[in-house]
């Protein structure tokens, strides 16, 4: 497979993970605009917008609905949901005989739907009824994929790009938390705590299938636990990075050619860390400290990725 071929497959699904994101932001704390107690509103666009990685012209002035506008509508702002949709849409243009008439037509209308839509489509009305649209399309196209792409190199590319994303977008989340769920001293939460760990894990999708592991009892220790080490659900950390090592391999397989010691050492070693990580060791360490350090390793995984197979030199190619 062409490296540019390569590059654009990775990104395009990148750019559509990092929109479903954004959307499921926004909607998750749209609906926590219900509570109305003391330390919530403002304080949680402020996060959301940390979460995001502060971008330009982007603020939490009070009023939620013209974040919510500049966050999902602005054409400028890498973060935002319509310039997402429209890279990742550019970039399967590009690559059109790559994919399938199925993955081009849900993404085209995803396209259309979200740059046909006006500052009235979230302000007036619910805004959930927009963002709900996104996130669906999203998934729409990734069933699409699913069941109608060769699950050969691109497909595997597809799926790196994806749960890549994704892992930087549960360690950022579970980061920026952090100060907010467990560094308190011991005490009974107040009601709004309880609001901020569930917006926590429905930012995930994950409050449902938390409730099946560990039923109704919310804790800031299980919900790090989950969301950063349970391996059977799509949106925690270990269960992306596994994906991810399975791909790297797939690709590899695929290509006949030698496993990438320095790609199989990082993402080894950054599985090991989460697969035989004890969460009280993790406590009493720094949670911080052993997310950034999963951060650091997820980094170097790109970086690789793009020397291995994106970014190469010719010699290199031949050599291999």
């Amino acid at each position: 497979m062409l490296s540019r071929v390569a590059d654009g497959l990775y990104w395009m699904s990148r750019y559509l993970e990092r929109a479903e994101h954004v959307a499921q932001l926004i909607d998750v704390n749209f609906n926590l605009m219900l509570d109305e107690s003391a330390p919530s509103a403002a304080h949680r666009w402020e996060r959301v917008l940390r979460l995001l990685g502060n971008p330009a012209r982007a603020q939490s002035n009070g009023d939620p609905y013209e974040l919510a506008r500049d966050l999902a509508l602005n054409s400028t702002s890498q973060t935002s949901i319509l310039w997402c949709i429209t890279a990742a849409r550019e970039n399967a243009r590009q690559l059109r005989e790559q994919i399938s008439s199925e993955q081009w037509q849900r993404l085209n209308i995803l396209y259309h739907h979200v740059t046909q839509a006006r500052l009235s489509d979230i302000v007036s009305g619910p805004p959930t009824d927009f963002l709900q649209s996104v996130i669906e399309g999203v998934h729409l196209f990734h069933g699409a994929s699913e069941s109608t792409m060769l699950h050969g190199e691109g497909w595997q590319f597809i799926r790196t790009g994806r749960f890549l994303e994704r892992a930087f977008g549960a360690i950022t989340l579970l980061d920026v938390y952090t100060s907010d769920l467990w560094q308190r001293s011991p005490r009974n939460p107040e009601g709004h705590e309880y609001l901020e760990w569930i917006g926590l894990l429905r930012s995930c999708t994950a409050f449902e299938a938390y409730c099946k592991v560990y039923t109704a009892d919310i804790t800031p220790e299980r919900i790090l636990e989950f969301l950063l080490l349970h391996n059977e659900f799509p949106h925690t950390v270990r269960f992306c990075i596994e994906s991810v090592r399975d791909a790297m391999e797939s690709i590899q397989q695929h290509r006949g050619v030698r496993r990438s010691a320095p790609l199989d050492r990082v993402s080894g070693r950054l599985q090991a860390m989460l697969c035989y990580a004890d969460l009280n060791e993790v406590l009493a360490t720094g949670v911080g400290n052993f997310l950034r350090e999963i951060l650091r390793h997820c980094l170097e995984i790109h970086e690789l990725i793009y020397k291995l197979f994106i970014d190469y030199s010719v010699e290199s190619a031949l050599a291999g």
